[in-house]
Parts: structure tokens; sequence; C-alpha cells
């Protein structure tokens, strides 16, 4: 039997995943004062200083995770934050066990698993994006991109870890692409179907809001840097910074936005049996003052959820519970009037091949403005700190505007060393 929760007791959250984005969910969860215990799985070295981390259970071993739920009668809720368990339908199974769960279902989450499904949608209701058209067959792509103006867009269908975008200027460009994708594989089974799309001219802003199935409250904007090197050159990566709000993003566009794109898109998500709840990312393209849709994301963005969360003001835990309750209306979203910095340090190599293991080092003498969220980081047999993934920390700072919060997180990073350290130097320019 599963256990009843009141008011008054403390609430255990278990965080389903282990990068920046779960390391800033649990920081800014640990403030809220109805949240007791916090588990991780798998988690890191960072969130193990206020997590109980279990790092033999990976994010995608659904059925351990369920076990993990029914052996912790006190966990009163799971946070499913990576993008593949909710493909994989971890919230459904969750629901269906009885055990509460945030996040959106299968269904609503392939929104964002499936490009195809995603600019169908759009197409289906209107909603401002880029032309495009989907194909499973590489000859009949490759005959497309042949025909069509350049440059060009070209997308994995499927989840690529935010790298199965390429930008094409050029048709030896536009063809090894596409070789790459379908044929090579590069991005998996993602790949076996594409969406080739028209290329936009405009300046990119992030978007996530969190939403009830009904309604959709925006948080404040970002605007990330996805390449690898400095002046957006280099491959695509999973995000090398971002910065929060948006400088160019206006009170108008947001208007715009809201009334042609968040709002239709969660009213006809539910139209299609598909309700999402949980927290849906807009990918936006401003093209003339107008927004468009770039992609959609079904969860919290990462590194934009390490420049949003420290700027919340309410109490996220309540925030949590409304979307899953359909009370999200009642809740005032508020939120701190300043401005927030994130340097992802990623391990050399990124995003291709890199080493890890590398002992890293962090500074006792850090700014009081500055947090440094772990994501790709461990503890090794011998107890030392050390990286363990693409992407290793992100160093945020959280300043009055971007202009000091971006000079005080640069002025942090050298408090901070591990073995072939990478960063762009460019973070907070040019947007």
């Amino acid at each position: 039997m599963l256990p009843l929760f009141n008011k008054k007791m403390k609430k255990n959250i278990l965080i389903i995943g282990g990068g920046g984005r779960e390391h800033a969910i649990a920081i800014a969860l640990k403030k809220s004062p109805d949240v007791g215990k916090l588990y991780a799985i798998p988690g890191n070295a960072g969130m193990s200083e206020i997590c109980e981390c279990h790092s033999n259970i990976t994010a995608m071993k659904l059925d351990k995770i369920i076990d993990f739920i029914a052996s912790h009668p006190d966990i009163y809720l799971t946070m499913v934050a990576p993008d593949d368990p909710l493909a994989a339908g971890l919230v459904d199974k969750l629901n269906a066990k009885g055990f509460r769960a945030f996040g959106p279902s299968q269904l609503a989450a392939e929104i964002e698993s499936s490009k195809v499904f995603s600019k169908g949608f759009m197409a289906r209701h209107n909603i401002p994006t880029a032309r495009y058209e989907a194909f499973d067959n590489f000859d009949l792509a490759l005959a497309y991109i042949k025909d069509h103006p350049l440059p060009l867009v070209i997308k994995a269908d499927g989840l690529a870890l935010g790298k199965g975008v390429s930008i094409c200027n050029t048709l030896v460009e536009a063809e090894a692409a596409l070789k790459n994708t379908m044929q090579d594989l590069a991005f998996g089974s993602a790949g076996r179907s594409v969406v080739i799309e028209e290329f936009l001219t405009g300046f990119e802003v992030s978007v996530l809001a969190f939403c009830d199935g009904e309604t959709v409250v925006p948080m404040v904007s970002a605007s990330d840097y996805k390449r690898a090197h400095n002046g957006d050159a280099g491959l695509n990566t999973g995000g090398m910074g971002t910065i929060s709000p948006s400088p160019s993003y206006t009170n108008d566009m947001a208007k715009i936005a809201m009334e042609t794109i968040f709002l239709p898109t969660v009213k006809e998500m539910k139209s299609e049996g598909r309700e999402f709840k949980g927290v849906l990312y807009f990918g936006l393209i401003i093209c003339d003052g107008v927004p468009k849709v770039i992609e959609y994301n079904a969860r919290f963005g990462d590194p934009e959820t390490q420049v949003i969360l420290p700027r919340l003001k309410t109490d996220l835990l309540e925030v949590f519970d409304a979307c899953i309750d359909g009370t999200l209306d009642k809740i005032n979203l508020q939120w701190e009037d300043n401005a927030t910095v994130c340097v992802c340090l990623a391990s050399g190599g990124y995003p291709l091949n890199y080493n890890k293991g590398e002992e890293i080092s962090i500074g006792n003498n850090l700014d009081k403005d500055i947090t440094i969220y772990h994501a790709g980081t461990a503890i090794d047999k011998n107890g030392k700190l050390v990286t363990n993934g693409g992407r290793v920390l992100n160093v945020v700072a959280t300043a009055e505007n971007l202009v000091t919060a971006r000079s005080i997180a640069y002025a942090n990073i050298s408090k901070v060393y591990f073995k072939n350290m990478h960063y762009r130097t460019d973070i907070g320019l040019n947007r």
C-alpha cells in the first residue's frame, strides 16, 4: 500500500539524472521548507553533497528505478529530468504503479523525441516555424537538397543529445551531413529519418514554461551557446554556456509568442490526446520581431536551467505539485530582478573524443555570487574529484546585470583546473 503524505510531513524527492541541470534542480528544491531528503539516480559528485546518490542505477534502467521507489515508500515525488527516460515512458510507468511523478507522458514527450512529429504538429495547427520536408529515404532526401536553395538545416528525427543538427551552407556540406546522419548513423537510430528545413535568419532565445495540461506559465528567458568554440564556430554541443535574461527578447515579442506559440501548443497537444504536464522548452528564433519555433524540448534545458532556477523566488516544489495537480493557474510565479551567466567547462576534445578520470581542483576562495554546478563529475576509488563526461562543470554567476555577471563568472574560472579544460571566452557576448 502506498504511503499517505500530509502537509506537515517533509517530502522526500527522487531526481532522475546526473548532470548540471539536475544539480541545479536539486539545489532549487533544497530551498523549499517542505522538502526533506533528496535522492538522485544516478547523480554526480556535486549532487552527492546534498543528495543520496545511487550511481549504480542509470536513468534508462526503468525497472530498477521503479523497484527503487517501491523499496523507498518515503519518496513523495520523482522528478524525471532527462529526455531519454521521458521518451521511454518512465512517467507513465510510475503513474501506473501509483507513484507521483513530475514530467510529461511518453505521448507528450514525443514533441521532443521526434522532429518529424513536432514539425507535423506545428504544420497541422499553424504554429509558426520554418518550412520543411521529412524523409526516411536517403535518395529522396538527397534529391531534395539538390533542388532547393541553400543554406539548409538538416536535423536527425530522434534524440541526439543536442548534436543532431547541421547547418549546411554548400551542397557539399549538405550531402555530407545527410550521409553522416542517415547512412553512417552518426546519431544512431535517431538519424534514420530526417527533417530538412529552410534556414531562418534572426536571433535565438530559449523560453521554458511550466505546464499543467491547460495553463502555461513561461519562465524568464535565456540565450544559449551551442557551438564548441568562440564566435559560434565548431561542432554543435549540448551547450557551452547560457545567459538570462536574453537581452534582445522584448515584452512585445513575448506577448506574440504567448498568443501564437505557447498557448496554441498546449491547447492542441491536449486536443490530440497528448496533454502536456511538466516543463515545455520553446527554442525560438525571432525573425524581424516575429517569433518562430526552432524546436521543442519536453523538459528543463541544459544548461538553461542553471541560469533560470537561481532567479526563481517561488517554491519549486509548489510549482511541481501545481503542474501535476492541474492548479498552475493558482501559482504566482515570481523571479529575482537580476541576471545570470553560465560558462561550461568541458573536457578537451568535446563533443567528440575526450578523456575521463582527470583530477579536478576547485579553489575554496570562490566569490559569493558564484555557484558551481557539477555535470560530468565523479569521485574515484581514491576519493578524488575527477572528470566523468564531456561537459564537466558549470560556473554560474549572479549579479544585477549581465555585464557584471559575465565578469564575475570569468574571474572565477581561473580558480578551477583539470587537464585539457576547455571553455568559450565569449559567453555573454553577441546575443
